[in-house]
């Protein structure tokens, strides 16, 4: 990649994180590229995430509008987006500037809030998920669902998850949803904890329009977005969600494959070594 200027975003509340974003900084500037620490603006030619997940769907917003690529480098956790481990940071770099990246167009979400009266809110933009949950002590939520006008379910459940391919590992995963490949053009729509087993996810073209809206009154229904409260639904409301203009571009490991990230962070099909395909059968196209 032909990157003059670079972010380097840190995750605030860690003085370590910050201590490396330093010295990365410096480790750029040797190699002509000017860095800036937590800040994003539209002439950079990357983002370099140090932290964990939360650190980059912090900011994968602001990066998807300006059309900045992302690279994650793992500092937090699980660190599933933050692909690139501690390790191999120096490593991966090099071999991202040396025009050996590959940029993935993550897909986003656009999330608003409909009013009887025609007004709708400023959107919020979602690389995992958008939720409407209930509150702690309410019973189960009654939600209508529609696809472009066309009526869904009425789902019965603790809440109801818009998921993109990429958020497919993280809420959608653990209410019972599927891995979808990231690079996937599809919407999920996953049920958490339904009453009846017959709700069940369902994956839609990208090019649909969700509407949800509560079929009864409820208290302290939340909609939450990247993990973040966006709003409160009430009866008066419907929640509107759909592919936003702009995708994620993000910056892949170079290091590791897909599928390799899913058996390392998530155990997926057992944790093992990589098992290559024999030439003999690979040669065959």
């Amino acid at each position: 990649m032909n990157v003059r200027s670079a972010g380097i975003i840190t995750r605030r509340d860690s003085p370590r994180v910050r201590q490396v974003g330093e010295e990365l900084a410096v480790w750029l500037e040797g190699r002509g590229i000017k860095a800036h620490l937590d800040r994003i603006d539209v002439e950079m030619g990357m983002l370099i995430i140090l932290g964990g997940d939360g650190t980059l769907l912090h900011v994968a917003a602001r990066a998807s509008e300006l059309d900045i690529p992302v690279v994650g480098i793992n500092l937090g956790d699980l660190g599933f987006l933050t692909e690139v481990a501690a390790g191999e940071m120096y490593s991966a770099l090099e071999t991202i500037l040396e025009n050996e990246a590959h940029v993935e167009r993550r897909m986003m979400l656009k999330a608003s809030v409909l009013g009887q009266d025609g007004a709708r809110t400023e959107p919020l933009f979602a690389l995992n998920e958008v939720v409407v949950i209930k509150g702690s002590t309410e019973r189960v939520l009654r939600l209508h669902c529609w696809a472009d006008g066309e009526y869904i379910a009425t789902y019965k459940a603790d809440g109801l998850i818009f998921s993109t391919p990429t958020g497919s590992t993280a809420y959608n995963l653990s209410a019972g949803g599927p891995i979808v490949h990231a690079e996937l053009g599809t919407l999920l729509v996953t049920p958490i904890c339904p009453f009846m087993l017959e709700s069940r996810p369902v994956l839609l073209s990208p090019a649909v329009s969700l509407t949800t809206q509560l079929a009864h009154a409820a208290d302290d229904v939340k909609i939450m977005v990247d993990g973040r409260l966006g709003w409160t639904l009430d009866m008066e409301q419907a929640l509107r969600v759909e592919v936003a203009e702009k995708p994620l571009l993000l910056i892949s490991s170079p290091h590791k494959g897909y599928f390799a990230i899913l058996r390392n962070k998530l155990n997926w099909g057992g944790k093992s070594d990589d098992v290559p395909l024999s030439d003999m059968f690979a040669d065959q196209g």
